[in-house]
């Protein structure tokens, strides 16, 4: 018997963007001016991606910095000011808070660094979420994550940063591990990662950047 269709949801993504001073301080052979330049740029590639993807009913960028706000919302995309103060997952509570009151359901945490991310794999990856009230898809190296998903009602409860894969696996939630996720769980922190999502082919933001 075949499986039974996962239960349709209209997913809000979150994506969020730090500031860009300081931004990707690992792709040290890079000018403060490149470093920037390409973190924006992956930022609008995994936005880019995010708003073409099946399943997905908006996006929304979480961030401080005005010219991410600008230029996401050139792409159609939402902005919520990060106005916590605090890290990664203090901004992602803030937005979902938000967004939440606001009548959003579903709603996904996605890196802002996934420039090769295409959006059949983020369909793919949200269609296999609806399934479960809490998952997450790990990084490429296997300690990180690149999306969590909560289920309308369910805290998003984000625990991102150093071995979030298991920090997110130990608070219950649902590993999911898609086909042909590649681009997905390739986030760029590195030059060694920045090849390896070229090899993948980026987005025409990072193209650009890099051209």
């Amino acid at each position: 018997m075949p499986p039974s269709p996962q239960p349709h949801r209209a997913w809000t993504v979150l994506v969020p963007v730090k500031r860009l001073d300081g931004a990707k301080s690992r792709l040290s052979t890079r000018t403060a001016g490149a470093r920037r330049d390409l973190s924006l740029a992956f930022a609008l590639d995994t936005v880019a991606a995010a708003l073409a993807a099946p399943g997905v009913a908006g996006v929304h960028v979480v961030t401080d910095d005005d010219r991410v706000a600008d230029a996401v919302r050139g792409l159609g995309a939402a902005v919520v000011a990060d106005t916590s103060g605090g890290g990664l997952n203090d901004a992602l509570r803030l937005a979902e808070e938000v967004l939440r009151a606001d009548g959003a359901g579903a709603l996904a945490a996605l890196a802002g660094d996934l420039p090769a991310l295409r959006p059949d794999q983020l369909g793919r990856a949200l269609a296999a979420a609806a399934a479960h009230p809490r998952s997450f898809v790990p990084d490429a190296a296997g300690t990180g994550t690149t999306m969590l998903c909560a289920a309308a009602g369910t805290a998003l409860d984000p625990r991102f940063g150093e071995r979030s894969c298991a920090a997110h696996a130990a608070s219950g939630a649902v590993r999911l591990d898609p086909a042909d996720a590649a681009g997905l769980r390739r986030d760029v922190d590195t030059e060694v990662d920045l090849w390896d999502a070229l090899r993948l082919g980026t987005g025409p933001a990072t193209a650009a950047q890099l051209a």
